[in-house]
């Protein structure tokens, strides 16, 4: 146990650069994803109801009648599920700013996790990846906030709805909520890369 544990101890440098190469593959990942269709669509919920960001969508006040009169807002109607196509709702949303916004919200993604990757042997862009990051986390985060979609609809069925609204996460609420993950691995690899900042200039 002893020399698990002397392991352990000698490894956080390594543990931290699978943290940043963790962090580059998600980053990579989804935000090389956000140059497709399906996600550009999938995060206007996200961002028309966004205070930091909701500026990036033209049709972002605009408010709508649905089928029971009421009043929603727009997007909601224009909604496309995962891998369904749909013209009229296309159209709509490249009308919004949807595919736009989410090329420049993909390309920053993408630099974010290459600063936090080339960390590795560059510490003061470490340092600045890791903030970034911290800052998109608590961007996302706020998505609890400001996001209806995070939590579950009453929607009712066969009986009322049982769990619904604060605190049943629905998927895409249990996908923001990882962001936690996120921010503390950031905070960590921002201490580390400073770490190695002030022992270089000793």
């Amino acid at each position: 146990m002893e020399k698990i544990i002397k392991l352990l101890a000698k490894s956080q440098y390594t543990f931290t650069n699978f943290a940043r190469i963790s962090i580059f593959i998600v980053m990579a990942w989804i935000g090389g994803l956000k140059a497709f269709q399906y996600e550009a669509d999938g995060i206007v919920p996200f961002v028309i109801n966004s205070p930091a960001m909701r500026f990036f969508y033209h049709n972002t006040e605009k408010r709508v009648l649905d089928k029971n009169g009421e009043l929603i807002p727009e997007y909601q109607l224009f909604k496309n599920p995962e891998g369904r196509v749909v013209r009229k709702n296309i159209a709509w949303h490249q009308e919004n700013g949807t595919y736009i916004c989410s090329y420049i919200l993909g390309f920053v993604i993408v630099s974010i996790g290459l600063m936090i990757f080339l960390g590795i042997w560059y510490p003061k862009i470490g340092v600045l990846g890791a903030l970034f990051t911290v800052l998109m986390s608590l961007v996302t985060l706020s998505f609890l906030i400001t996001t209806p979609e995070v939590y579950v609809p009453k929607l009712d069925g066969d009986f009322p709805s049982p769990n619904y609204g604060f605190p049943y996460l629905s998927a895409a609420g249990r996908l923001v909520l990882k962001d936690v993950i996120m921010l503390t691995a950031a905070l960590i690899i921002a201490s580390e890369s400073a770490s190695r900042l002030i022992k270089k200039r000793i």
